[in-house]
């Protein structure tokens, strides 16, 4: 493994946006250093795109889960769905699942119903999850504290160092990308240049959260080259140091990566 190998936890490579270009979204990533991208589903309909997107390229690997922004169009027979999914395709995680409880229409009791359910397979299967967290870590983590996995990762954390230290007891690392490239986020900037290294795991989120150079204009996996060399500025150290600890950080916190996709 090369000291400039990164591993883009979080893409959503399967996205509208990428339908005319999805060829060159990859190519390009991968010839930046992108090794491999994580490619999280967030509902039963986009299951089979997201399995289409990791048998089409050889660096994607897929995780498949019920984003909490889209209980509200599913359905109780979709978890059997899911489990089957994460049985007969190589997911390296259940993911995108978690809470959100930023959007103002929200039911919170069903989010939390298809999050513990997801949380219970994620343990009867032995996988990491990729957990969604938006205004809600302190529910997440009671969650978790209920239901133990085997860690995973804390997808675009935004929260306390307490509670970053919080998910680090119980075996998660924390994924940082574009939201940390703008000055004036100075919490995410604070915690990314002062938690442990082998907390973090670096990602996109593309096509959403594009870093503050894009001026909004649609994020791909091939920003995580400049996002890791934020990573490296906030911390006063070496692009190669980042690259190497993040890529590290990634395969313990999905070790199907390291298991199914060995990175030469």
């Amino acid at each position: 493994m090369g000291s400039g190998v990164l591993i883009d936890t979080h893409c959503h490579l399967d996205a509208a946006q990428f339908d005319a270009d999805r060829d060159d979204v990859v190519a390009t990533a991968t010839a930046a250093g992108v090794a491999r991208i994580v490619v999280p589903a967030v509902e039963r309909a986009n299951f089979g795109a997201v399995a289409a997107a990791c048998r089409d390229y050889s660096a994607c690997v897929p995780a498949f889960g019920i984003h909490p922004m889209y209980v509200g169009q599913a359905r109780a027979e979709d978890l059997g769905a899911l489990r089957a999914k994460l049985v007969d395709f190589p997911a390296i995680a259940v993911g995108e699942i978690g809470l959100d409880y930023f959007v103002t229409e929200r039911d919170e009791a069903r989010q939390e119903m298809f999050f513990v359910e997801q949380l219970k397979l994620a343990g009867e299967l032995n996988l990491p999850v990729i957990l969604h967290v938006r205004r809600a870590i302190d529910a997440v983590l009671k969650q978790l504290r209920r239901f133990p996995v085997v860690g995973g990762i804390a997808h675009a954390f935004n929260g306390s160092r307490q509670q970053a230290e919080e998910f680090i007891k119980l075996g998660f690392k924390l994924g940082f990308g574009g939201a940390m490239t703008y000055p004036r986020a100075l919490r995410i900037r604070e915690l990314a240049g002062n938690l442990p290294l082998d907390a973090l795991v670096l990602e996109t989120d593309a096509p959403d959260i594009p870093p503050a150079w894009l001026n909004g204009r649609i994020n791909r996996p091939s920003e995580l080259p400049l996002i890791a060399a934020t990573l490296a500025e906030l911390r006063g150290q070496s692009v190669d140091a980042v690259a190497m600890a993040t890529t590290a950080n990634a395969l313990a916190a999905l070790p199907g990566l390291k298991v199914q996709f060995a990175l030469n």
